[in-house]
């Protein structure tokens, strides 16, 4: 996927530095950005620890500041990078915002949407998965194998 002349891996590389900082803050890293018209207009990471809140996963914070940059809940125009599979909860709110575009790189073999069915996205959400998989995949997998350690 092309948006405007910046490819998938250009836009999933700044959800990675989201990812980082999730990391850094003992958080699961995971991050996103959203683009529109070819520009990030949000960037989040998970704040879940930070925030004492189970739902501030990097794709909600995501969504609640594109919509606050747009002025409107809708993001049908839009395309978020994100760097794992999204839950059931995300992408349940991805369907009411009624998200154009959704591309992410780690699939969630355990808690991702798709073991519940693509149904959960909106009819019309355009999906690419798999880009830049390898680095999200062994960004997970180290934070996990660090926390196993300690």
């Amino acid at each position: 996927m092309v948006v405007g002349d910046k490819s998938s891996d250009f836009f999933m590389r700044e959800a990675l530095k989201q990812a980082v900082l999730a990391s850094e803050s003992g958080e699961i890293p995971v991050g996103a950005v959203v683009v529109c018209e070819g520009r990030i207009i949000a960037r989040a990471h998970n704040q879940v620890e930070m925030l004492r809140d189970p739902t501030a996963h990097a794709e909600m914070i995501a969504i609640t500041s594109a919509a606050e940059y747009l002025g409107g809940k809708f993001l049908d125009s839009c395309t978020m990078y994100v760097t794992m599979e999204p839950c059931t909860m995300c992408a349940g709110a991805l369907y009411w915002a009624r998200i154009g575009n959704l591309v992410f790189g780690a699939a969630d073999p355990k808690r991702g949407y798709r073991l519940r069915g693509a149904g959960l996205l909106h009819p019309k959400t355009q999906v690419e998965s798999g880009v830049l998989a390898d680095a999200s995949t062994a960004m997970l997998n180290t934070f996990f194998r660090d926390m196993r350690e300690e």
